[in-house]
């Protein structure tokens, strides 16, 4: 179950934005880069946390939060302003894989284990990338399994407002944003497989 499958009950909590936007005549691929550009000062704020201060871990997560909540403005931006197109869908998934990158190389840059976030990112990456494969062979896109992006950055800007009170915590060697890591590397890969295993079957 992922977050993913609510975003039709959000539309109507979205309208002040839409019309904020409109109003001051933004674009959906404007919003798209301001999203992307929430995503690099998160990554900054999550290294300065395990660097400097980690109340940067939760000023990190309001970014973070921001960077999702942009990411579902945009194209209820381009439905209401008509203008939803496949090259925008391809900047606003470029963007967010992206952003995804960034994100998780702040987190590894912070508490300076690039191994760790190697193996998260590429968990990520592949997710995404299975889900939009599907597409490509025929299929639906895929945004099931275990976690999808919406969980992603709700469970990652979770994580960093509890690394500000918890930044000196450790367990089993790993400290808060450590296991963040962890669980993003083994649960993307996971997704990235059960995306595989859907599609295979579905081609079959």
């Amino acid at each position: 179950m992922t977050l993913d499958r609510f975003r039709p009950y959000v539309s109507r909590f979205l309208d002040p934005f839409v019309r904020g936007f409109d109003r001051v005549g933004m674009t959906p691929n404007g919003v798209s880069v301001v999203a992307f550009g929430m995503a690099i000062l998160a990554a900054g704020a999550f290294a300065l946390g395990g660097l400097e201060e980690p109340i940067w871990y939760a000023v990190a997560a309001v970014l973070v939060f921001l960077n999702g909540w942009l990411d579902i403005v945009d194209g209820a931006l381009a439905r209401e302003q008509e203008v939803a197109s496949a090259g925008g869908d391809l900047l606003d998934h470029v963007l967010d894989r992206y952003a995804d990158i960034v994100v998780i190389a702040g987190l590894a840059a912070g508490i300076e284990d690039y191994l760790l976030g190697f193996a998260a990112v590429t968990g990520v990456v592949m997710t995404s990338y299975l889900g939009t494969q599907a597409q490509a062979v025929g299929l639906d896109r895929v945004y099931g399994g275990l976690v999808g992006r919406a969980d992603r950055l709700a469970i990652i800007g979770l994580a960093g407002f509890l690394a500000y009170p918890l930044a000196d915590a450790t367990l089993a060697g790993f400290s808060l944003v450590g296991w963040l890591l962890v669980f993003l590397a083994v649960v993307g890969h996971l997704t990235a497989l059960q995306r595989f295993y859907y599609s295979w079957i579905a081609l079959e």
